[in-house]
């Protein structure tokens, strides 16, 4: 019964919206996600990256509101997540505390801090501008959903390749990967485990920052309680349904924002399908996307695992 009724309503007006919904969408997961792909191939599962992205868009809205400025915002968003994740690794590596522990404290604590301040402020609504791309915007179809964006969101044209730079041919990607698999032995070589792996906290802090922050001043305008909602760990999914791969991991970003998207415009479209069906099928496509293809490819062999020298 579905499929004729989405038959005759979907045109390519339509299909074109879609799919700028689902770039829009997909676009603070992927920036979240490029931090937590070197966060994991260090060795460091971060579940801090809900903390990040929900106390990013806080920040950004309020700084952007006493400011005037949603740019200003934007640099704000970053530095609350590079905050909280040098927080989660002082938490992990100087104090020891699992970091799996660490990083459901952190969301747990920013999700209510958040909570509480929205309901005691009140925010003015800033967004950054937006930027078209003279001719590639009039590309039938893909043009406007790729071409026509918050200007935040083409910094992804250097953030994804700089990423992998870093983690596949630098030589502090190098020792990164070194102590994801074998801390003891890069230990041995001279290289600090623990220091490397909080760097790469700090890396993902910032990116996952960025993309709370583009949430908030770049599509929103506004900040809404836990409006992030649970994309945080979206992102953790689609780093191990990407194999630990960062192209995958955007493929994985993608399939959760066109999914979303899928969720919002239906019901726009006419379509009358059950509503909390609607608001579970994106979480569901990425579990069952993870479930089918994670055994495909091999986790960092320390991944999670805290290091401590001298112990056996």
């Amino acid at each position: 019964m579905i499929g004729p009724m989405i038959g005759p309503m979907i045109g390519t007006d339509d299909v074109s919206t879609i799919l700028s919904s689902g770039i829009r969408l997909t676009v603070p997961l992927a920036f979240a996600a490029c931090g937590e792909y070197l966060a994991e191939r260090a060795g460091a599962m971060n579940i801090s990256v809900e903390a990040m992205m929900l106390g990013a868009a806080f920040g950004s809205i309020a700084v952007a509101s006493a400011t005037g400025s949603a740019t200003a915002g934007l640099v704000a968003g970053v530095l609350v997540g590079l905050l909280i994740g040098l927080v989660h690794g002082n938490l992990s590596h100087r104090l020891e505390i699992d970091t799996f522990v660490a990083g459901l404290v952190l969301n747990a604590l920013v999700l209510g801090l958040t909570g509480y301040l929205i309901t005691v402020s009140d925010f003015d609504s800033h967004q950054v501008s937006q930027v078209s791309v003279p001719w590639l915007r009039d590309i039938p179809l893909i043009g406007p959903p790729l071409f026509v964006e918050r200007w935040p969101a083409y910094l992804l044209v250097v953030v994804v390749p700089l990423t992998w730079w870093l983690v596949e041919r630098s030589r502090w990607g190098l020792e990164l990967r070194a102590v994801g698999e074998r801390p003891r032995a890069a230990d041995v070589t001279g290289i600090r485990v623990n220091a490397r792996r909080r760097q790469a906290l700090l890396w993902c802090g910032a990116l996952a920052g960025l993309g709370g922050a583009y949430l908030a001043v770049g599509e929103v305008g506004s900040f809404n309680q836990n409006m992030t909602a649970g994309r945080g760990y979206i992102v953790v999914a689609a780093v191990i349904f990407g194999g630990w791969r960062l192209g995958r991991t955007l493929l994985g970003c993608a399939i959760f924002g066109l999914a979303d998207a899928m969720r919002l415009a239906l019901p726009a479209l006419g379509v009358e399908l059950n509503a909390q069906l609607l608001i579970a099928a994106p979480y569901l496509l990425a579990l069952l996307a993870m479930l089918l293809l994670t055994n495909r490819s091999r986790e960092p062999g320390a991944l999670g695992r805290p290091f401590e020298r001298g112990s056996p």
